[in-house]
């Protein structure tokens, strides 16, 4: 099996197991230990947090130590983390085991990108898009996975959860046998001192490409947030049913695996930012125009819609941060850009829920739209100065 091929797998397993151990079976897991919706909302927003802090120092580390032991670092948090939540019993407990679980997530991401971009740096975009597809199908199968077995076993609960872990557990140690065949970095063996790290991630996050690129994923992970948390509670209110509010989101997360290698073989051929310009604007047209799914086909047209502008958008982003990079600190910049992002993504839901507290949820499709066009004005004047 070729390296990217293992790494695409590990990716695939990896989210598979990660989002299975929280989509839906936390918030339920953490409900039958007696906690409280206040609790269950601090356990879900400790794992973003991970990524936030954590990413960029993973991206230096694995310049300096090597891809390999990164992820194989990765790798054993995903498969030990799952064991644990049968030991967690409290919102203290099983906050921890998130961010400790979160970690996994924040090395794999933008390391397993940099080395592929480092690989394929010819075909950067569609190698990183088909591994970005890999993932987004290990994201989509998970919930299902997860929820037919508790649902399956839902007479004995215990028994429920604990065979989710345990599902989860093996698919972590799956990657972590996969990870273990990866060769062998071609790394300095110079050692990395403190002030070296420190240095390296002081220019990182004052480099303006990548700031502005990551501003740009950030944005777009805002409006997602958004659209994947409170488009269910807009269309029952609409007057639509569960299955049907599944369905459309189900074709948004396929929309996204299929095309995201399409989209990044196009700015492989034809350029990075003109395409991030047209994604980014089609992003803000097309979740403003959420406020018309009054229906189900104007609602699946328009989350598929959705999706595409994501695609056309994200496909080009993480390849352009391999284009700006210098000689070994790819990953050092793709842990920059993913804590950036993780940003987005985390504060989307936040800011939208206060929104929707004081003005109603039809109004945070309209913010997110104008956080977008805010983006786009401010791509589209700094990018001539980056010579991105």
């Amino acid at each position: 099996m070729s390296p990217y091929v293992l790494l695409c797998v590990s990716g695939a397993l990896a989210i598979f197991s990660s989002t299975m151990a929280k989509s839906p079976v936390l918030p339920l897991y953490a409900s039958y230990l007696g906690v409280g919706p206040l609790g269950i909302g601090i356990i879900a927003s400790v794992s973003p947090i991970a990524g936030i802090t954590c990413s960029a120092l993973a991206g230096v580390f694995a310049d300096r130590y090597g891809s390999k032991r990164m992820l194989t670092v990765a790798s054993v948090i995903f498969f030990t983390a799952p064991l644990l939540y049968l030991l967690a019993v409290n919102v203290t407990l099983l906050s921890l085991l998130r961010f400790y679980h979160g970690l996994a997530t924040a090395i794999m991401i933008p390391v397993s990108m940099a080395l592929i971009s480092s690989t394929y740096a010819e075909k950067k975009g569609e190698a990183l898009g088909m591994f970005s597809s890999a993932t987004l199908a290990g994201r989509f199968v998970a919930p299902i996975a997860g929820g037919a077995v508790v649902g399956y076993l839902a007479s004995t609960p215990r028994l429920g959860f604990n065979a989710v872990y345990l599902i989860c557990s093996v698919s972590g140690l799956i990657t972590l046998v996969l990870i273990s065949q990866l060769p062998k970095d071609n790394i300095s063996k110079v050692k990395a001192t403190r002030t070296d790290v420190v240095k390296a991630l002081k220019g990182l996050t004052t480099h303006r490409g990548i700031l502005l690129t990551g501003g740009v994923e950030a944005a777009v992970l805002f409006s997602y947030g958004t659209f994947e948390t409170f488009l269910p509670v807009y269309l029952i209110n609409k007057g639509m049913n569960p299955y049907e509010i599944g369905a459309v989101l189900s074709a948004q997360i396929i929309s996204v695996a299929l095309t995201k290698p399409i989209m990044g073989r196009l700015s492989d051929k034809y350029g990075r930012p003109s395409q991030i310009t047209v994604g980014i604007l089609l992003c803000a047209i097309f979740i403003c125009l959420i406020i018309y799914a009054n229906g189900i086909i104007v609602a699946m047209v328009l989350s598929i819609a959705f999706g595409l502008s994501i695609s056309v958008v994200t496909s080009a982003t993480s390849a352009l941060i391999g284009d700006m990079s210098l000689k070994g600190q790819l990953s050092s910049s793709m842990g920059v850009f993913a804590s950036i992002m993780d940003i987005g993504h985390t504060t989307g839901p936040l800011v939208s829920g206060i929104i929707a507290a004081y003005f109603g949820i039809g109004k945070v499709f309209i913010v997110s739209s104008v956080v977008l066009l805010i983006m786009f004005s401010t791509f589209i004047t700094y990018r001539s100065r980056l010579a991105l």
